[in-house]
């Protein structure tokens, strides 16, 4: 694996990344939106040499990139579909991901509980193919289960009924801490990243796109700051969002933008690790509704999901439906020993996935593309949505490919990221803890030395998160508000919104003390109870 050597950590401080932007007058590329698709494309495109801007109108992984049912997976419900070139890249993509940040991404075994004797040859004969598709990438071979060797594996699993299981490999990780990782990879390779700095126009010159106009999102509202930034090319890589910015730039055409995205949202349920106390993930394929419900270990608790319910608006906050929640409790009473009650749930949050409309309507969201899709208008806007996040490397490939070819960009060397490390990656050879385990330091990778080196090291808030975490998240990784730390930076207000709320007013503090800001405490402290509510 190969990587330039890169300071670490570098200072994220505020002033000195806004001065550097109002000083900018042009780069290469401006990417708009630091989700896990455009902090791809800035860290591909600065390894090859471009000049590069990305500017997040909140927070980097702010939106859907830090709601995933965090699986680094193939798409198992994908070969069913009889989608082959979408899962042969997905398993090969998987592999790349857990190489290059091996503390934010590992390997997980899967088991799938048989309940009819049928169940444990169907599902795994074809297991065995997703095993050959995988290839060289493959993580472990698939293996049927009896039931002894089912409950042994996966303590916590409704007994009753059960005739065995199949087992099989895919992969987790951390989605907010690998995207703020990719974020301070790319500006340790010289990219230029700056959160809650929307771009507020796009300009054009001659019909083209020529730039953007952006604005700092936390400055006071009587002293404005703003700027523009010429550009080669401009990506629109804002998720669920892209059609508000593809309608600026067609609007300045006199167009009318037809949507490109369908929103759809996915739910997740938090609950604790005694449900499942298991080092294994559970994977129901067909529920009574047809339907895939998981029940996946993470940083020491359990995840319960998901749903796929169309939605005709996005939120920057999306809420949960009485019957999305109602349908996974429903479900997990099903497969787990003892049943999940709402007063069980810890945390409830809410994704809202991209997904591409096809050129005609589509009612379900299950019939619309899971595939990213590029897009480049005829004022030159390259749009990238839909995709998800194991494949977001190939991603950013195909989207500066796309700019060459619509001769945005000069040609361009050979895509780098394949095989570079992460920052924090360790070696490979050394065992890590398992993502599996409570949070704790071994999010850091080989920076936690770092960490520790910081004031309050040796004084924890709760789940592993210690003061000297607030100050390195305030002081490297561009942390701006409670939120960012709590939902973010540490993962606590997905695993646990009381305690998250409880803590707060202590993050709010030393974020006083390290950049003069209580960190919007208010709006954290409603958003913690809005993730504890469980919709009836």
């Amino acid at each position: 694996m190969s990587q330039t050597t890169v300071p670490s950590p570098a200072v994220t401080n505020r002033a000195q990344l806004l001065a550097e932007l109002v000083s900018l007058e042009a780069v290469d590329l401006v990417v708009i939106g630091g989700g896990a698709s455009g902090l791809g494309v800035a860290l591909d495109a600065r390894l090859r040499g471009l000049s590069v801007l990305l500017l997040e109108s909140h927070d980097f992984a702010g939106g859907t990139s830090s709601r995933a049912t965090k699986l680094v997976h193939g798409g198992v419900r994908y070969l069913a579909q009889g989608n082959i070139g979408l899962v042969r890249e997905a398993l090969h993509e998987r592999r790349a991901l857990l190489n290059n940040a091996p503390h934010l991404a590992q390997p997980l075994a899967f088991i799938m509980p048989a309940y009819r004797p049928w169940e444990v040859p169907f599902y795994g004969i074809g297991l065995k193919m997703y095993d050959a598709l995988a290839g060289a990438a493959s993580l472990g071979k698939t293996r049927w289960l009896g039931k002894s060797s089912t409950l042994a594996q996966l303590p916590g699993v409704n007994a009753q009924h059960l005739y065995g299981g199949v087992k099989y490999w895919d992969g987790q990780f951390d989605d907010a801490r690998l995207a703020l990782t990719l974020a301070r990879t790319a500006a340790a390779q010289g990219a230029l990243l700056v959160n809650y700095c929307p771009a507020v126009d796009i300009l054009h010159e001659d019909g083209r796109i020529c730039g953007v106009r952006w604005k700092d999102g936390l400055a006071a509202s009587d002293q404005p700051l703003e700027g523009q930034v010429r550009a080669r090319c401009v990506i629109n890589a804002t998720g669920v969002w892209v059609d508000a910015l593809r309608q600026l730039d067609d609007a300045a055409r006199g167009q009318r933008v037809r949507p490109m995205v369908a929103p759809s949202q996915g739910v997740h349920l938090v609950v604790d690790r005694s449900f499942l106390p298991s080092d294994h993930a559970l994977l129901v394929p067909h529920t009574r509704d047809g339907r895939v419900l998981f029940a996946v270990p993470w940083l020491g608790h359990v995840i319960l999901g998901t749903t796929d319910t169309p939605r005709d608006h996005v939120e920057r906050e999306p809420h949960a439906l009485a019957e999305e929640a109602a349908f996974i409790l429903r479900e997990s009473a099903h497969v787990l020993a003892r049943a999940p009650q709402a007063a069980d749930v810890r945390s409830v949050w809410v994704g809202l996935r991209p997904l591409v409309r096809p050129d005609a309507d589509a009612g379900s969201t299950k019939s619309i593309s899971r595939e990213h899709t590029v897009r480049v208008s005829p004022s030159g806007l390259v749009t990238v949505t839909g995709g998800k996040w194991t494949t977001y490397r190939a991603m950013a490939e195909d989207v500066l490919q796309h700019c060459v070819q619509a001769g945005l960009l000069n040609p361009l060397p050979k895509c780098q990221t394949a095989r570079f490390a992460l920052l924090g990656a360790p070696d490979r050879q050394q065992p890590w803890p398992s993502l599996g385990a409570s949070p704790g330091l071994q999010c850091y990778g080989t920076e936690a030395a770092a960490v520790q080196a910081l004031p309050g090291a040796d004084i924890e808030l709760g789940l592993g998160l210690t003061e000297a975490m607030v100050r390195y998240a305030a002081r490297y990784e561009y942390a701006q508000t409670v939120a960012d730390v709590l939902a973010r930076r540490h993962r606590m207000l997905f695993l646990d919104a009381t305690l998250a709320a409880q803590v707060a007013p202590r993050v709010s503090a030393i974020l006083q003390q390290e950049i003069r800001s209580d960190g919007n405490l208010d709006a954290f402290l409603a958003l913690a109870a809005q993730y504890k509510r469980v919709p009836t």
